[in-house]
């Protein structure tokens, strides 16, 4: 359920969800954090993003899903592992009914930290 209340915090969004939504974010951002442990965590664009040279990732709770952020780049190399979520440019949607998907949250957030790593062209 998307708030429509500025939060200051990540800890401030999670809690303005439904209890099963925050264990559901609470996942989501332990596995985040544990893939890039440098980055810091901000409220961007009303979403719990995390910054590491520029965002990594933003994620959201909505009334059936999560959304994922990871960027277009992210969502295309990791495209074969999505294919069974709903995706668009830079999205993915992680039903509320369903266990997150964990493992492969950490390899695209990893992804993304050696992506922003990389010298630029």
């Amino acid at each position: 359920m998307k708030e429509k209340t500025k939060v200051e915090t990540v800890d401030d969004y999670i809690a303005k969800q439904p209890k099963k939504v925050q264990v559901l974010l609470r996942q989501m951002r332990t596995a985040v954090r544990s893939a890039a442990p440098q980055a810091t965590e901000v409220i961007s664009y009303g979403m719990p993003a995390f910054r590491q040279r520029g965002i990594l990732a933003y994620f959201a709770a909505f009334k059936n899903h999560i959304g994922f952020y990871p960027t277009l780049s992210a969502v295309k190399a990791f495209e074969k592992d999505l294919s069974r979520f709903e995706t668009s440019k830079g999205t993915v949607r992680f039903p509320l009914d369903q266990p997150l998907p964990l493992a492969l949250v950490k390899r695209i957030v990893k992804f993304r930290v050696k992506e922003q790593s990389s010298p630029r062209p």
